[in-house]
């Protein structure tokens, strides 16, 4: 028979990443727990423990009664034997998060860029803030995600444009790079929205689903076959430019040296935060942003349904156009005003789509709390950093 000296340490390396990756998933197990899930009988699950123990990745964490002879000992992933950082940065504020291997946090902070116009210098004093308030080198940081709003290229991982960070554009993915002295990636803020809901929030377990977000502007995630769709150019789901019956179209729209295209026109002119704001005042609501307007027109009762209604007919023609073309199963409401609206809103989307095109899909509103957008970029860089790791 052909020896082939290179299988016995492929089967090592499976075993070891499929023990590892249970562990991750499923929190600390038996040794006989861990064979039994992953078919390894009770030598090789021995001998896998025994090599993640060496290599630092696995340790001893407690013990589990048995009925019968003594407590055998539970394993479990050491957390602190990688961290992550992960960015969300906006026009006012950029929030870093490290986390540890597990994904629990154990840092986050706040910074404002100052006046700063200089991405690299925003970016770096960020995560040198959430390092020190974490007590962590920035050496150990096996994974980076940083979410942004605008288009992302998936080809080369850099911004084609930024309409709210003009300061972002082609070469600063390099520069980042560069000056945190590790590979990182860059996405689109709605994009990681839509990762934290299919991870934590209403799309779990679901394969086809899109996320419209609703806030100062309005931008849509598309996950397909349970994969992120970003198209040729990262441009997927910039919906805000979508044509759309009354409104004049959006024009001068690309992105040049020294000037970001126009959103004027299109779907955007509908249903951005201003434009709900100013839609809000017509029915006698007033507040300090579209969410708090939409939220007293949700207490409102009768008085408010009429808002409610015109803002679900305005979002109606964009998931309607989306529906015909893609037919996902589901459609994820976010962002402030989505959030705001809550479930009077969503169904009166859902009739309002179905009344102008042939799918009706279900529509909810995110379940991701707080900030879903760090909540993203901090899984995207965690299974970066896992693939490191069961890579080595």
């Amino acid at each position: 028979m052909e020896r082939r000296p290179g299988v016995p340490r492929l089967l090592r390396e499976i075993n070891d990443r499929a023990a590892l990756e249970l562990l991750l998933a499923s929190g600390p197990l038996t040794r006989g727990q861990i064979g039994e899930l992953t078919g390894l009988s009770k030598v090789t699950a021995s001998q896998t423990l025994a090599r993640l123990e060496e290599r630092g990745l696995v340790e001893v964490v407690g013990e589990q009664a048995g009925n019968r002879g003594p407590n055998a000992a539970l394993y479990g992933v050491i957390p602190s034997c990688a961290y992550v950082a992960g960015l969300e940065v906006g026009p006012d504020s950029v929030t870093a998060a490290i986390a540890d291997i597990n994904g629990d946090i154990v840092a986050e902070v706040t910074a404002s860029p100052s006046g700063q116009d200089d991405p690299v210098s925003v970016v770096h004093n960020a995560v040198v803030k959430a390092c020190r308030s974490a007590k962590v080198a920035l050496s150990r940081l096996r994974g980076v995600v940083i979410g942004a709003p605008g288009v992302v290229d998936p080809r080369t991982g850099d911004v084609r444009f930024s309409f709210d960070l003009p300061h972002w554009h082609e070469g600063i993915h390099e520069a980042l790079a560069r000056d945190l002295r590790r590979d990182l990636t860059i996405e689109n803020d709605v994009n990681l929205a839509a990762i934290a809901e299919r991870a934590k929030g209403a799309a779990q377990e679901v394969d086809d689903f899109v996320l419209l977000w609703v806030g100062r502007g309005i931008g849509l995630a598309v996950v397909l076959g349970g994969r992120l769709h970003r198209g040729r150019s990262g441009s997927a789901g910039e919906i805000g430019y979508l044509p759309v019956p009354g409104v004049p179209l959006a024009e001068d729209v690309k992105a040049t040296p020294g000037r970001l295209p126009s959103l004027a026109g299109g779907l955007q002119s509908l249903v951005s935060a201003e434009a709900v704001t100013e839609l809000a005042r017509e029915f006698g609501f007033t507040g300090t942003s579209a969410a708090d307007c939409v939220t007293q027109a949700v207490a409102a009762g009768d008085r408010g349904d009429r808002l409610l209604d015109e803002i679900a007919s305005r979002l109606a023609l964009g998931v309607a156009s989306v529906c015909v073309v893609l037919d996902p199963g589901l459609v994820v409401l976010a962002g402030e005003v989505g959030q705001a609206g809550g479930a009077g809103l969503t169904s009166r989307v859902e009739e309002a789509v179905a009344r102008i095109c042939p799918i009706r899909p279900e529509v909810v509103t995110s379940e991701v709390g707080g900030k879903p957008v760090l909540r993203g970029a901090v899984l995207a860089a965690l299974d970066q950093a896992r693939e490191g790791i069961f890579a080595s």
